[in-house]
């Protein structure tokens, strides 16, 4: 799951893939699987099991 919704996976199950499939910019956000944040540096590596969830967290300036 991304975001609360169902997303397919195509190739090889890495995080860095998945974000860049579903459009997710490199740059001004935070990414969680299963509830703990992975670290850019890690993206490229992370490995994503069937049924995980992906959260994409926006920064938002302003307060």
């Amino acid at each position: 799951m991304l975001n609360g919704a169902n997303h397919e996976i195509e190739g090889e199950p890495v995080l860095a893939r998945v974000l860049a499939d579903a459009g997710v910019p490199e740059r001004g956000v935070a990414v969680a699987v299963d509830g703990a944040v992975v670290p850019r540096a890690s993206w490229g590596e992370h490995r994503i099991s069937e049924g995980a969830r992906v959260e994409v967290l926006t920064a938002v300036q302003g307060g």
